[in-house]
């Protein structure tokens, strides 16, 4: 459990996606891998054309569609292996430690299952090749179920990060998520938001929260607010520059919802600053 593995698909996310892994392997000290993954489907046509065609024809077209789809693996390879060199030479630049390259054809959640052991940390980014900029692309989701590790989504307004936010809501995770802080490297010496959204009743776990964070040297800044979670952290992120979110994985009481099902997955689509998943 090492390395840094940047997942790269040549979208537009791509620039944003090594900048930040080259950040978080520059301030861990950690080995950066930049994965290229050639999905079956990004290249392969479809084959199955029994109720299209004649009996006649279907053998030697489905020949030719097969050599169509060998020349397009190849040369997906060839373009993946040179957006690879090039990703390196922006890592490179901005600071990653002992870097390398790897291509694989699968799926993406395979890979990420089949590489952690040796992942430390995802980067992934929040929109595919295939998706609009702005949205949040399908493999997000299925990503952070497959993934034991912490998963840093990256999106198009990436910039290095000089303070974020850990939304807190005393749940196990949560509390995790404030662990995590304090004992990596990675966010020291940022300016640390803590907010949570409850009532008066939250207040001692966000001052004991606060406390822990202050003796870690972290300089905070805590808030208990009352409303609706995500429209709340989304406009707190805005009014105070804030640069990364930080989410527990998991959640409870009023803030469950938020981290669980679809208001993650909308909080995730509407947020314009990355988002680190501390995955307990």
């Amino acid at each position: 459990m090492t390395d840094i593995i940047a997942c790269i698909d040549g979208s537009d996310l791509t620039v944003p996606i090594c900048s930040a892994a080259a950040w978080i392997s520059h301030r861990l000290n950690a080995p950066l891998t930049l994965l290229h993954v050639i999905e079956k489907t990004s290249f392969q046509s479809r084959n199955d054309l029994s109720g299209a065609i004649g009996l006649g024809a279907r053998e030697s077209m489905l020949e030719e569609l097969t050599a169509l789809d060998e020349q397009r693996a190849k040369l997906a390879m060839s373009i993946g292996s040179d957006m690879l060199e090039e990703a390196k030479k922006r890592a490179t630049a901005s600071g990653a430690v002992s870097i390398s390259t790897m291509q694989r054809h699968g799926e993406l959640v395979q890979s990420i299952v089949d590489f952690e052991d040796k992942a430390r940390m995802y980067v992934i980014g929040k929109s595919g090749e295939e998706h609009a900029i702005g949205t949040l692309g399908s493999h997000v989701a299925t990503v952070l179920r497959a993934s034991h590790r912490p998963v840093f989504v990256a999106n198009t307004h990436y910039k290095q990060p000089e303070a974020f936010l850990i939304a807190y809501d005393g749940s196990p995770s949560s509390v995790d998520a404030i662990d995590r802080v304090i004992k990596s490297p990675l966010l020291q010496g940022l300016s640390c938001h803590l907010v949570s959204v409850g009532n008066e009743s939250m207040q001692p776990e966000l001052d004991n929260a606060t406390e822990r964070l202050e003796q870690a040297g972290y300089k905070v800044s805590a808030s208990r607010i009352e409303g609706s979670v995500d429209k709340i952290i989304q406009e707190y992120t805005h009014q105070n520059s804030v640069d990364l979110l930080v989410m527990g994985a998991f959640g409870h009481s009023k803030m469950r919802h938020y981290f669980l099902g679809s208001t993650t997955l909308a909080m995730l689509e509407s947020a314009q600053i990355p988002v680190l998943i501390v995955k307990k």
